[in-house]
């Protein structure tokens, strides 16, 4: 097989996108997901829990299979839920956590028996009405907002005023309120940023959340069993990003294990929530050069994709500074660049661009682009139904 072209999963890139049938379209590498779950599963300690937050990539195929892997899954919404249940993943490893949730929700969960993580004293007396209907007593933990925040996060998710979780200093009075109430209340569930690549800023972080959820156990009237103490780890999405060093993250949690959660909280179940860094790397996004065009001494690739699949790598999903991601020409592996041009999707507005000024061999008409790091928030976190374009294909192998 020739050199010059890319493969998926081990297939061409030309045979896998006539297998697919169309253009634009995501792939997902089963073995790539399966060897970073192996990795983080060597490097962690033992009595860690490893789990997958699904609202970073859904797709059924996919949850089937980390299904397999991981120790716990955590939803964001009823249809979360529902591809969570058809997995062989017991229910009673399954958590529901986001703000806002319905009642038909939070019955669907309490019915369902999964963990209910609870973002406010409203939803807290939701639970508990839904839970005297159905005549089930619910498993929840408490959301906690931490009083600190997490630097060099792509996205600050604790810390200040936020609506996700019920602010610490709040919890001790919930806490009471929840004695009397008839809930299975579980633990805390406590995450204060997400896409971090500094190991020390990550272990300073789990320090801070393990020392915020003893102080909180003190006032739980039941022992603590369940500790969600989020994830965070990110994966590198440009040029000069480094990947994240597992080692002192592992370390680290072995010697919180050892000096302040088994002593302190016998009980406790510690789980570490992953997205991202379990499925992001192990996709990609392909689609296809309908045009090549210059103007005014600039060229441009236009595909027939774009930002309303791939939000992120637009530089339109929370990017202060727009940078590129990884992206080749995939069908010319082996060829040496012959200039700049940018890639540009098929949507009438300036913001649907992929790559900016891009070094890249002689691509043209027929070409397929292929942009990496596309197995988390992707397709879902994309306008899809801007300007009403089909909607791309999905597949894993």
């Amino acid at each position: 097989m020739s050199e010059n072209m890319l493969k998926v999963g081990g297939i061409p890139l030309d045979r896998l996108a006539e297998r697919v049938g169309s253009t634009p379209f995501f792939a997902y590498d089963r073995a790539l997901i399966t060897e970073r779950v192996r990795l983080l599963k060597a490097k962690l300690p033992n009595d860690i829990s490893l789990g997958y937050a699904i609202k970073a990539n859904p797709m059924p195929a996919v949850v089937q299979h980390l299904a397999g892997l991981v120790d716990a899954f955590d939803v964001a919404s009823a249809l979360e839920l529902r591809v969570a249940l058809d997995t062989p993943m017991r229910p009673h490893n399954v958590s529901f956590a986001g703000p806002g949730k319905r009642e038909a929700e939070l019955s669907q969960a309490i019915a369902a028996g999964i963990t209910v993580e609870l973002e406010s004293e409203t939803e807290a007396r939701r639970v508990m009405k839904a839970g005297e209907r159905l005549g089930i007593r619910p498993r929840v933990a408490i959301r906690v907002n931490p009083d600190f925040a997490v630097k060099g996060s792509g996205m600050r998710m604790g810390g200040g005023p936020q609506q996700f979780g019920i602010d610490a200093e709040r919890v001790p009075e919930v806490l009471k309120e929840l004695a009397e109430s008839g809930l299975d209340l579980l633990g805390f569930h406590i995450f204060a940023g997400s896409q971090n690549l500094r190991a020390d800023i990550l272990c300073q972080a789990q320090q801070q959340t393990v020392e915020l959820a003893l102080r909180l156990a003190e006032h739980s009237p039941e022992p603590v069993r369940y500790l969600n103490i989020g994830g965070g780890f990110g994966i590198p999405y440009h040029e000069k990003d480094s990947p994240l060093d597992l080692d002192p993250i592992a370390a680290n949690l072995d010697e919180l294990l050892r000096t302040r959660i088994k002593p302190n909280l016998p009980d406790a179940k510690v789980q570490v929530e992953l997205g991202r860094y379990l499925v992001g790397e192990a996709g990609v996004y392909v689609t296809r050069v309908v045009d090549r065009k210059e103007s005014r001494g600039k060229v441009f690739l236009v595909v027939d994709g774009g930002m309303h699949h791939q939000l992120a790598a637009s530089g339109n999903f929370g990017q202060v500074i727009r940078r590129n991601y990884p992206l080749v020409v995939g069908n010319r592996m082996a060829e040496e660049p012959v200039g700049e041009a940018s890639v540009v999707g098929c949507l009438c507005t300036p913001l649907d661009l992929l790559g900016d000024n891009l070094s890249l061999p002689a691509a043209d008409i027929g070409d397929l682009v292929v942009l990496f790091q596309a197995g988390a928030y992707g397709l879902t976190a994309s306008p899809t139904a801007f300007l009403s374009h089909p909607a791309p294909a999905e597949v894993l192998v």
